[in-house]
């Protein structure tokens, strides 16, 4: 039986991909790839194999990736040197005698001349090596995820309102439990390899429209605030994210004020075998456990 190996089995998308595996894969033939092995004793309890490793460590890297068959390379995290870490993940997977890699950058569409720092270049790179690799490959490719929505808006949104700079635009965003799923099933299932899959939500949704979700939910109007780009980060930082932070924020809106990733292809709906978490749906459950 071939084992499936999941980096950043710790973080968010790596730890939800190895729980969405459980259910389809013995934990037998699951492996998780931490930093620090220690922060994945839920997944070990599970009988899932935690093995060390750091992109930065290429020879380390070769060692774990012994005797895995399939690799799902969660991204390396922005602002640090993505191009080294998914060079080395990628170099040690040939090495160690990987079979086939799933890799997950953001979507760009066809054209698209937008850049988001620190994202969008190194994504690119990263499937220019694998493709050069001779490894077999799928491309899962993330809209934003349904949980930034928060981040985006500012907190207290249904005090203060939705806050961002004004834009017509929308973007299918997802969950990342719904997108883990699909790369569970592509890690699972044959007859995905040299696909190429954008994961898009649906329905897709501008920030008035969370504004209007927002209300439908409370009972009570949630305005949409249209602010400038400084006001928009001085509101960020008002609730307490640091400056760095709401100057990324206000790249993510920029793309999606622009319609970046509003597609639809139906991808995500056709791995998962259902319809996928709508914003409404999402927002409910979000601030109904947590209201402002």
């Amino acid at each position: 039986m071939s084992r499936t190996l999941v980096t950043g089995a710790t973080g968010n998308i790596g730890r939800l991909t190895l729980q969405h595996l459980l259910k389809r894969r013995p934990a037998s033939d699951l492996v998780g790839l931490a930093r620090n092995p220690a922060n994945g004793a839920d997944l070990a309890a599970e009988g899932i194999e935690i093995r060390q490793g750091d992109y930065f460590d290429h020879d380390g890297m070769v060692r774990a990736l012994r005797g895995i068959d399939n690799m799902m390379l969660v991204s390396a995290t922005a602002f640090t040197d993505r191009n080294t870490q998914h060079r080395n993940a990628i170099s040690a997977a040939g090495q160690a005698g990987v079979q086939h890699i799933v890799y997950m950058p953001i979507i760009r569409k066809e054209g698209s001349n937008f850049v988001l720092p620190q994202v969008t270049e190194q994504d690119m790179i990263a499937q220019e090596m694998i493709e050069a690799s001779g490894l077999q490959f799928t491309t899962v490719r993330h809209p934003p995820f349904l949980e930034s929505i928060e981040f985006y808006i500012g907190g207290n949104a249904l005090e203060t309102g939705v806050h961002a700079p004004v834009g017509t635009g929308k973007a299918a965003f997802a969950s990342r439990s719904d997108l883990a799923e699909a790369h569970a099933v592509v890690l699972s299932e044959a007859g995905h390899e040299n696909k190429t899959y954008s994961l898009y939500g649906d329905p897709a949704v501008s920030f008035a429209d969370v504004a209007q979700i927002l209300s439908d939910i409370s009972g009570k109007p949630v305005p949409f605030v249209a602010r400038s780009d400084e006001g928009y980060i001085a509101h960020l930082v008002a609730a307490g994210l640091p400056e760095p932070a709401a100057g990324f924020a206000l790249a993510w809106v920029h793309g999606i004020n622009a319609g970046e990733w509003d597609g639809k292809t139906g991808d995500l709906e056709k791995l998962l075998g259902r319809k996928p978490t709508t914003a409404a749906e999402f927002l409910d459950a979000s601030y109904a456990a947590h209201p402002d």
